[in-house]
C-alpha cells in the first residue's frame, strides 16, 4: 500500500483534512522546543520541510489543499502550538480555517480525524487518548467518502480563516 506523501503526490484537484482533536503528539520534538519558547513555525526548518515541499509540489499542480480544526475553547496547550505553527502551513499553500467546539454541535462527523483525497480515498488517523498515532485506515467507499465530503464542507462553511481567528 502506498504511504501518505505518495497518494497526496498522486491528487489531481483536491486534498482536505479534518482535524478534530485537542491534542495530537505530546511527545513531539518540535512540541517540546515550542514550549521551552523556541520559534518553530517557520516553514524554512528543516523539520518541516518534507510537509511543505509535499504540498508546496501539490499545489502548483493545481490541488487545493484546505485544513479545518474544530477545537475546544479556551483552547488546549497543543491547539496554542498548532496555532503559533500554522504560518507553516500557509507558506506551504494550504487554506487553515477554525471552528470552535461549541458552532459543531449539528454537524454530523466522522468519528476520527480524515484525510479525503480527491473527493474519493479517506485516510483516517487513529490516536490514543493522550494523542499519539497508533494508525490509520484508508477506505474508497463512497459512502464514507461522502460522509467526510459533507462533514468537512459543513465545517468549513461555519470555520474561521487563520487570520481572523484568535486564539
Amino acid at each position: 500500500m502506498s504511504s501518505f506523501p505518495d497518494r497526496l503526490r498522486s491528487a489531481q484537484h483536491s486534498a482536505v483534512h479534518l482535524e478534530m482533536r485537542d491534542s495530537y503528539t505530546p511527545r513531539d520534538p518540535t512540541f517540546a522546543a515550542w514550549k521551552r519558547g523556541e520559534a518553530v513555525g517557520s516553514p524554512d526548518l528543516d523539520v518541516h520541510r518534507p510537509w511543505v515541499d509535499l504540498v508546496r509540489a501539490a499545489v502548483a499542480r493545481g490541488v487545493v489543499v484546505r485544513r479545518a480544526r474544530i477545537v475546544s475553547e479556551p483552547v488546549s496547550e497543543y491547539i496554542r502550538f498548532e496555532y503559533d505553527t500554522t504560518p507553516m502551513n500557509l507558506a506551504a499553500g494550504e487554506e487553515v480555517r477554525w471552528l470552535p467546539r461549541r458552532r459543531a454541535s449539528d454537524i454530523a462527523l466522522p468519528g476520527n480525524d480524515f484525510w479525503l483525497l480527491d473527493g474519493q480515498l479517506v485516510r483516517f488517523g487513529h490516536f490514543t487518548g493522550d494523542g499519539d498515532p497508533v494508525g490509520e485506515e484508508w477506505t474508497e467507499d463512497p459512502a464514507v467518502a461522502a460522509l467526510c465530503a459533507a462533514a468537512f464542507e459543513a465545517v468549513w462553511e461555519r470555520a474561521v480563516p487563520h487570520e481572523d481567528y484568535k486564539v
